[in-house]
């Protein structure tokens, strides 16, 4: 699959408008303009970008703590979002959530999630509720590296793969679980951290995100193999 140059232009204009809005975030973050805390994605905009524009609109996301760009590649407005962060009543959540718990229900995004791996079992709820009620959607759940040393990242996978949900789950692998090396957290392992769902028998698959055509192929061929009933879930 060949990206068109409209495709092409679209996933750089989400690329930027994640890295703007996020680098406009920690200057007012700086300036003591917003209540608690945040945490950014810089590096990370290809793969919120490049994911969702797989999706189609009534598809579903789950997000992380480090979320802003998983929300506007959604379709949060750039508006909205700096409401809610800012605490004002015009935010996506009345300026109640903040940061970490942005939710957009009206664009399929159920929330960035301030617990690490908390979206994880969210997803696989959701992925039940479509699978019940027999629709073709699918629910693609971000997660970070250090939620592979959550119980919620087992008891997800192996339900996923058990009753056959429509559900991808995502890692955006940055090395680091907040402040620590994650290679520095396994004693024996010290193997790349996907092979960890292999118990779990879900197919894996390794992305290099600089490489954004074949990020975007890779992502599309998985949500149309979900949406068509594949039994092998991915991760």
């Amino acid at each position: 699959m060949t990206l068109s140059t409209t495709t092409q232009l679209e996933l750089h204009r989400m690329m930027m408008l994640i890295r703007l809005f996020e680098e406009a975030l920690e200057e007012m973050f700086s300036r003591g303009l917003l209540h608690g805390t945040m945490h950014l994605s810089i590096g990370q905009e290809a793969t919120a970008a490049g994911a969702c524009l797989a999706l189609q609109k009534d598809d579903l996301i789950t997000s992380t703590h480090r979320g802003h760009g998983h929300c506007l590649a959604k379709g949060a407005e750039p508006y909205k979002m700096f409401a809610e962060l800012l605490g004002r009543e015009d935010g996506y959540c009345r300026g109640r959530g903040g940061s970490m718990h942005i939710a957009d229900l009206s664009n399929g995004n159920l929330g960035a999630n301030g617990i690490v791996a908390g979206s994880l079992t969210i997803s696989v709820g959701a992925a039940l509720s479509f699978q019940m009620q027999k629709k073709d959607n699918i629910i693609l759940c971000f997660f970070g590296d250090g939620a592979v040393n959550e119980g919620s990242f087992h008891e997800a996978l192996n339900l996923a793969s058990l009753w056959s949900l429509p559900v991808l789950f995502l890692c955006e692998n940055n090395q680091y679980m907040m402040l620590k090396l994650f290679m520095k957290t396994y004693l024996i392992l010290r193997i790349k951290f996907y092979r960890l769902g292999a118990q779990n028998l879900l197919k894996q698959l390794h992305i290099d995100i600089e490489d954004t055509q074949n990020l975007i192929e890779t992502y599309t061929e998985q949500v149309m193999k979900l949406s068509i009933g594949k039994k092998k879930k991915t991760l």
